[in-house]
């Protein structure tokens, strides 16, 4: 069979309704951004977790992606998108919620973080997905690529915002405050959610479609095109290598290097910072260079930049994770905006759902993976060579990109015809 995406009529939308969505998602993203510092180093300063510890917490947070990624993505597809991103909200809310409690009664233990950071995951999960899905039904198909790189950007902002507020309310009043000032981000963009008037109308499923079947579909069509298939290799291998090190940069940070709570949230803010100039460039550096080309130019001109961060020292050298981070961040920036639309137009719309979440899946599937080894890896051999490892994958995982039909043609795609 032979699919082929066919442009529906631009849908009657509010721009206002993307404005809240984005406003919403832009608050819940800065706590995200406070979370990935506070929790670490919860887990370090209340609980004295080891290296490894450390890098368990980092992949409890995703193995949610390998272990209900792919039904989530056909269970998406079935239902009502926002409802389901309310209800995500609130749990994330809870969860959080549980962890300062838990420590102001005497009762936090790693088990009971180390669980939380696998149910936020795995919030996350059904939210993402449905994420995907939502954000076409609040735009046309010719504002999408530009909606794509607000939301991008403004994630970036969050990435930059989010450390440096983690270290600021962990000087001024302790390393918990910051999850709880995460949890009401989650009710903000539940408001924001509540306050969107765009109708959002859902295909009913076929007769005789079940749920391994829709899982099957929506794999098989990402490992059998071109694009997304290559698009996914690069991902898993990059993803693989940036979270191992990422696994272990508070730790490498502050034990290694002899950073305090504050300057940490300081150097990561500024290591993100690089993000928020690759979402606004990736509209620019597209028209520019062609959709193709530029994806290709922003990761293989910024992605060595990486082995930057291993040689932090104390001194001038600790501008260099800063430099090395914020490069790294600014091409990856590009590459998410650009692969980012291109999935969402290209995807024949009953299928983005599954297609959205087994593109993630094989990506971020690698995640987990990548956290066990940073954290291990920094046990056994120590963390500045773990650090160095993972930054060379990371600045040669870009080769992947030329297996497939990226180089040959200037411009992505804007519609697909695979064989089933």
């Amino acid at each position: 069979m032979t699919l082929t995406l066919i442009t529906p009529a631009p849908p009657v939308v509010h721009k206002s309704d993307f404005t809240k969505f984005w406003f919403g998602e832009t608050v819940s993203k800065i706590g995200t951004g406070i979370s990935t510092v506070a929790i670490p180093l919860a887990a370090i300063t209340t609980l004295q977790a080891t290296t490894f510890q450390i890098g368990l917490l980092t992949a409890a947070g995703w193995l949610p992606w390998l272990l209900v990624g792919l039904p989530a993505g056909a269970w998406v597809d079935r239902m009502a998108r926002r409802p389901l991103m309310i209800a995500c909200n609130l749990v994330s809310f809870l969860l959080l919620v549980s962890v300062p409690v838990s420590a102001w009664l005497g009762r936090l233990t790693y088990p009971q973080l180390l669980v939380t950071a696998l149910l936020l995951g795995t919030a996350a999960v059904f939210f993402q997905t449905a994420y995907q899905v939502y954000l076409p039904s609040l735009l046309t198909p010719e504002e999408l690529p530009a909606g794509n790189a607000k939301m991008h950007g403004s994630e970036a902002f969050a990435q930059v915002a989010g450390p440096g507020l983690a270290g600021l309310l962990t000087q001024l009043l302790g390393v918990l405050t910051g999850l709880l000032v995460n949890a009401a981000t989650f009710v903000v963009s539940t408001v924001c959610l509540l306050r969107i008037r765009a109708h959002e109308t859902v295909a009913p499923a076929a007769r005789d479609s079940s749920l391994i079947r829709d899982i099957r579909e929506g794999l098989r069509f990402v490992i059998r095109d071109p694009y997304l298939r290559v698009f996914s290799a690069f991902g898993a291998a990059f993803n693989l290598a940036f979270v191992a090190y990422q696994a272990v940069l508070v730790v490498f940070l502050v034990r290694e290097v002899g950073v305090d709570a504050a300057r940490v949230g300081v150097l990561l803010m500024g290591m993100s910072a690089g993000a928020v100039v690759g979402a606004w460039a990736a509209t620019r550096i597209s028209h520019r260079f062609g959709s193709a080309h530029g994806l290709l130019l922003a990761v293989f001109a910024t992605s060595p930049f990486a082995v930057l961060i291993p040689l932090t020292a104390p001194g001038w050298r600790m501008i260099l994770p800063v430099v090395g981070g914020a490069v790294v961040g600014a091409g990856t920036a590009v590459s998410n905006v650009l692969r980012g639309s291109f999935r969402q137009l290209y995807t024949p719309r009953p299928l983005l759902g599954r297609v959205s979440v087994s593109t993630m899946f094989l990506n971020f599937g690698t995640i987990p993976l990548g956290g066990v080894i940073g954290g291990g890896l920094g046990q056994w051999i120590g963390v500045r060579p773990t650090v160095w490892i993972a930054a060379l994958t990371v600045a040669f995982s870009p080769a992947l990109l030329l297996i497939g039909p990226l180089k040959r043609s200037r411009d992505l795609p804007t519609t697909c015809s695979v064989k089933q």
